[in-house]
């Protein structure tokens, strides 16, 4: 099956209400990225050392985790379109704030507000997209994960562009296109249904008791540390101009997008979800060990080679996330971005400590270690992380109905 032909409806197919959260996500996740070709100059700019200006991750990513609680416990209240909304006005408004910041630590505590957005926002997005989209969930998450990639290939050409001009412009960029990512939500969207049941601020947290789910989440966490080390520390690795820097992560981006949505696909129907994403933490992990020790252009070609490794690992996490328990989708979600988010805050700034206290090539000595780790989870716990999501392994491997994988 062509990997943009999901179930009944084609990906490109979806009422306006997915297209318009499916846009708005894209603006979210170039928020991620945006800092990155501008980190030297905001350093420069706030006489900030790169741990001090790596912090900007951490708040960020450390806010969304503890975030993510309350997220089903708001929506399921309030509603999907009201959350939404209220995530993109949080963004809006401490995006801009973040432009206007006078020292590292008011960027710090404005970035930690826009983390509380960011996930309200993309954690009920994913949600909405999967409830409002034609063509099943499988389409739903394809579609979700192209906005994630189309995302992060653009935040950091946008950072770029804007930056090179000063660092401020790239978050005035980001909250003028929430603000019109908001207008669309509101334009296009209807309010979602809301659940029978209220969601609690610990439904999240119950939900990881299912073997299969705190397994996905404890591998992503590791992974999630070497994601966030090639992200957030290798732009002060090559110090280059906001312009090359962003074209660097923007090449990144773009490997990220395709692998995400088209190799990733075809590679869990031929191979089966696991080994896919086995082998893809291993090649991970010795790309991340050449990117540390090799010179600069080796390290640019490797920067650029892990966006195709981390595309096709968000896919397969991402189905893992939300079909290997019997946990409603947004909870089960919720539990597990809880627990991967914390290695985003912890990888931006550990890196640049590490190599305070050793060298350059420890932190990626250590993304490697955690890349090899979340892959021994995977090969550990593979009975566990199959037990209720027989669809994950390869086609060829089933018979009569009966999953059929290799132990």
């Amino acid at each position: 099956m062509d990997p943009l032909d999901a179930g009944a409806g084609s990906i490109l197919r979806q009422p306006k209400a997915v297209w318009a959260t499916a846009g708005a996500s894209v603006v979210a996740f170039m928020g991620i990225g945006l800092v990155d070709p501008i980190l030297p100059s905001i350093a420069r700019g706030l006489d900030a050392t790169p741990s001090q200006v790596s912090l900007l991750f951490t708040s960020y990513f450390l806010i969304t985790a503890v975030a993510m609680l309350l997220t089903g416990f708001v929506s399921s209240r309030i509603g999907g379109r009201k959350t939404l909304l209220l995530g993109l006005a949080f963004v809006v408004v401490f995006a801009a704030l973040a432009g206007t910041s006078g020292s590292v630590g008011q960027l710090v505590g404005f970035r930690a507000g826009w983390g509380l957005g960011n996930a309200l926002f993309v954690s009920t997005a994913l949600a909405v997209i999967v409830g409002a989209a034609a063509g099943g969930s499988a389409a739903a998450i394809l579609l979700y994960e192209s906005a994630l990639g189309l995302g992060l290939a653009c935040g950091p050409l946008l950072g770029a562009i804007l930056g090179n001009m000063s660092w401020r412009y790239p978050f005035f960029g980001t909250a003028t296109l929430m603000a019109v990512g908001f207008l669309c939500i509101t334009a296009f969207l209807k309010e979602q249904p809301k659940p029978a049941r209220k969601t609690s601020v610990l439904d999240p947290v119950r939900a990881l008791g299912h073997g299969g789910l705190a397994s996905a989440a404890i591998s992503a966490f590791f992974y999630n540390y070497t994601f966030f080390t090639v992200l957030a520390f290798t732009p002060f690795v090559l110090n280059m101009t906001p312009y090359r820097s962003g074209a660097v992560f923007f090449g990144w981006g773009a490997l990220l997008a395709v692998f995400s949505v088209i190799v990733a696909p075809r590679a869990q129907e031929r191979f089966g979800s696991l080994k896919v994403l086995g082998a893809s933490l291993v090649l991970l992990a010795a790309d991340v060990l050449v990117l540390g020790y090799g010179n600069h252009t080796t390290a640019i070609v490797c920067t650029i080679l892990s966006g195709a490794l981390i595309g096709v690992n968000n896919t397969v996490y991402t189905e893992l996330a939300l079909g290997v328990s019997s946990a409603p989708r947004p909870v089960a979600s919720a539990g597990y971005n809880f627990v991967r988010w914390f290695a985003a805050a912890a990888a931006p700034y550990f890196a640049p400590k590490i190599e305070e206290w050793t060298n350059i090539h420890v932190p990626f000595v250590v993304a490697a270690v955690t890349a090899l780790l979340g892959a021994l989870v995977v090969v550990v716990r593979r009975r566990a992380l199959t037990h209720d999501a027989e669809e994950l392994a390869p086609k060829h491997a089933t018979e009569d109905g009966v999953t059929v994988f290799a132990n």
